[in-house]
C-alpha cells in the first residue's frame, strides 16, 4: 500500500518524517512517496487534492475541511514561534497600511496573522519565504513576512523587526499559535488514517529519542543553513503538540477558526475536521 506524502524540506518537518521514510520504525506495510516542497506550493496542491497526505498551513486548510482531516500528530504549535514582520534598518516603513509587503504565501497561516493584525495592508507580493530577506534589502518591497529559520538570521543581515505576529496572535488569543498541520484525504479508509495518524506520532517519538538519527537527513535539505540554526529551528517548531496535539492544541486551532468565521474570512467548517 502507498501513499503520497508532501511535507516541506525545513529541518523541523525533515526531523519528523526521516523515521517514517527511511521506515526506522514498522510502517505496517505502508509505503510513502514523498513531494517535498515548500509549504506554499503544498498549499496549492491540497487545494487541487493531489497529495493523500500532506502538511499545510492551517490558514488554507480553513478552506479545505471538507476534503482533509486533521491528523493529531505532526503539526507546529507553538509560543514565541510566530512570524516576524520586519524592515530594513536603512529604509524603514513610515505606514504599514501602504507598504509594499513580501509575503511567503497568501495561504500561509503568516499571511493569515498579517490581515488580522493590518486588515487594511492590502499591497502585498507573494515571494518564497526563502527570498524574502534579498527582497526587503534590495528595496523590492518596503517589508517582509518572515517564517522558518529566516527569523534566526535577519537582525545580522540589517533588518530590524516591526512587528512579531507570534506576540500579537498570544496577546489576542492567550493560545498557543497553529501554523502548521498535517491532513490525510477523508476519503481514505478511517481506521487508515488511524494506522497513519499513530505512524507519524511514532516518527516523532522516534525524532525526540535519537536526535542524531535524524540529523543528516535534515542536513541534506537545509542548503547552506547552519548546525546551531537547524537545531534552533527544530526546537522551535517541534515540540509536545507534534507528537499530539491534545486538548489545549485542538482548542487552539478552534479558536483559530473561530476567529477566521467571526472576520468573515470563511463562512463554515465541516462538522468533523479532526481524525477520529
Amino acid at each position: 500500500m502507498n501513499f503520497s506524502l508532501g511535507f516541506s524540506p525545513c529541518p523541523n518537518d525533515c526531523f519528523i518524517f526521516d523515521a517514517l521514510i527511511h521506515k526506522k520504525i514498522d510502517t505496517q506495510g505502508i509505503d510513502f512517496t514523498v513531494v517535498m516542497e515548500d509549504v506554499e506550493a503544498l498549499n496549492s496542491r491540497a487545494f487541487r487534492q493531489e497529495l493523500d497526505i500532506t502538511k499545510l498551513s492551517y490558514h488554507a486548510f480553513l478552506y479545505l475541511t471538507g476534503n482533509y482531516a486533521l491528523l493529531n500528530s505532526g503539526s507546529a504549535l507553538g509560543f514565541n514561534c510566530g512570524p516576524l514582520l520586519v524592515q530594513s534598518a536603512k529604509a524603514k516603513v513610515n505606514h504599514i497600511d501602504t507598504a509594499r509587503i513580501a509575503i511567503p504565501g497568501k495561504y500561509t497561516t503568516a499571511n493569515f496573522l498579517l490581515s488580522l493584525a493590518f486588515p487594511n495592508a492590502k499591497n502585498k507580493q507573494e515571494i518564497l519565504f526563502s527570498d524574502i530577506e534579498g527582497a526587503v534589502l534590495s528595496h523590492q518591497v518596503d517589508a517582509g513576512l518572515l517564517i522558518h529559520e529566516n527569523r534566526f538570521t535577519y537582525q545580522e543581515k540589517g533588518l530590524e523587526k516591526i512587528i512579531d505576529l507570534g506576540e500579537f496572535w498570544e496577546s489576542l488569543i492567550h493560545a498557543p499559535i497553529p501554523l502548521g498541520g498535517i491532513v490525510v484525504k477523508k476519503n481514505i479508509d478511517k481506521a487508515l488514517q488511524k494506522t497513519i495518524d499513530s505512524l507519524i506520532k511514532q516518527s516523532v517519538e522516534f525524532a525526540f529519542a535519537h536526535p542524531e538519527s535524524c540529523m543528516p537527513f535534515v542536513r541534506e535539505h537545509a542548503q547552506e543553513m547552519s548546525e546551531e540554526v537547524m537545531k534552533k529551528h527544530i526546537a522551535l517548531y517541534v515540540n509536545q503538540f507534534s507528537v499530539d496535539l491534545g486538548e489545549t492544541g485542538k482548542n487552539a486551532i478552534q479558536l483559530l477558526f473561530d476567529k477566521a468565521t467571526e472576520t468573515g474570512l470563511i463562512g463554515g467548517l465541516a462538522p468533523q475536521i479532526f481524525v477520529s
